[in-house]
């Protein structure tokens, strides 16, 4: 089994941490238990100069340095008018070579300024882009990045579509992945029977390496770019076995809301206030669970018989930070965090799968017992609203008060 990450930024794309180079996402990805990145932002020509020169090219569409595996994978922003309104969807393109990559480069750059950002904006329709693509390598795939984000969603509230062939047209028979974004989980799209035939993935969007794997994917098969395209196209559970998630209501775009009153609404009270803020009367900023519920013809809890699984987790520096109850960022976390990855297991082996009685015998009792309520489900959550991320707690301050562990 190997955890892949397929979709990541570098440090040439906004907002994005200096240190979003190949020689710190290949240290991260140890620690964290990540045999298979995405590239990123290979549409930027410093960043395709950077990872010319590093990754040594394999022969089944796969590159590696130091041990790490990396697909090249992208992220563009579609901005067009369609429908009569104006649409913004954000896609990933994976290519199988450099030589793919810089003939479909070629062609991007007409669409937009690649140089400017990682992250390109391009005047292009998506169906047209889908096309272009494909003509130049049968091979490459299309995924609509992060499907429910209301600014930048395939079906987002703000500037997304109803249906997914409103987006690519005749072109949706090649569009056969979705990613599901840090504010729904595959149960919510498991509500929405027009999503079946499309495998559902998960991935981090990281702008920093700490951030890398806290969405992922679990793959059964050979590192190979055609046999994890195979697997994803076949939806074959033998295959691609689960995805890593998000509590969904960590997302920062989860429930309804408008972040500059502190109005975060469920959609049942956003209806009750004709999707307005009760405070200064501009429209709410629609989330996730309620575009979700308009599209949805199944109920809550159904899972489709091919559906494959997810696991919801917490990253382990968070855990430790609760169970210390200090920031993330704190030294003392960030020191505790490398102890316990480097002496224990990587991440995802201490978040999955190192037994419980070994948990608590090489682990603060506050921090192993932090991990078994995540495997658990025991968690209590805020959701997140408008761009501000949900609020996780593992140890309910009511019923811990007094319990706090020290860091020094």
């Amino acid at each position: 089994m190997f955890i892949a990450d397929f979709h990541i930024h570098s440090r040439y794309s906004r907002a994005t941490s200096k240190e979003m180079d190949v020689e710190h996402l290949v240290q991260w990805a140890r620690w964290k238990g990540i045999k298979l990145l995405g590239t990123g932002d290979w549409t930027h020509h410093l960043w395709l100069e950077e990872l010319k020169a590093k990754l040594e090219p394999l022969n089944n569409g796969l590159f590696i340095y130091k041990g790490i595996y990396f697909i090249l994978s992208t992220e563009v922003s579609n901005i067009y008018f369609k429908y009569g309104k104006t649409r913004r969807v954000h896609n990933l393109i994976f290519a199988p070579s450099f030589k793919v990559v810089d003939k479909i480069n070629s062609v991007l750059s007409t669409y937009g300024d690649l140089s400017v950002d990682g992250r390109p904006v391009l005047s292009l329709d998506c169906q047209e882009m889908v096309r272009i693509i494909l003509d130049i390598c049968a091979d490459c795939f299309i995924v609509p990045a992060h499907a429910w984000t209301p600014w930048f969603g395939i079906f987002g509230s703000q500037t997304g579509f109803d249906k997914i062939e409103e987006c690519f047209d005749k072109q949706t028979p090649n569009i056969y992945a979705l990613e599901t974004g840090l504010s729904s989980d595959p149960a919510m799209n498991w509500r929405w029977s027009a999503l079946d035939r499309f495998a559902l993935i998960s991935n981090s969007d990281a702008h920093s390496p700490v951030r890398l794997g806290r969405e992922a994917n679990a793959f059964d098969c050979e590192l190979d770019y055609y046999a994890i395209l195979k697997a994803l196209k076949q939806r074959d559970k033998r295959r691609f076995l689960f995805t890593i998630e998000f509590f969904p209501q960590e997302g920062k775009y989860h429930f309804d809301g408008h972040r500059s009153c502190s109005i975060c609404f469920s959609p049942q009270q956003t209806r009750e206030h004709n999707n307005l803020c009760p405070k200064c009367g501009r429209p709410l900023t629609v989330g996730v669970m309620n575009r979700v519920e308009q599209l949805a013809d199944r109920p809550e809890n159904f899972q489709p018989e091919q559906a494959i699984p997810f696991k919801s987790l917490i990253p382990l520096e968070e855990i430790i930070a609760e169970a210390y109850g200090v920031g993330k960022e704190t030294r003392g976390v960030q020191r505790d965090y490398l102890s316990f990855v480097q002496n224990l297991g990587n991440e995802f082996e201490i978040l999955l799968t190192i037994p419980e009685q070994i948990l608590r015998r090489r682990l603060p009792e506050r921090v192993s017992e932090g991990i078994i309520r995540v495997r658990e489900g025991k968690v209590d959550i805020r959701p997140g609203y408008d761009g501000e991320y949900g609020k996780i707690t593992i140890f309910p301050k009511e019923k811990e008060e007094g319990r706090q562990m020290s860091l020094f």
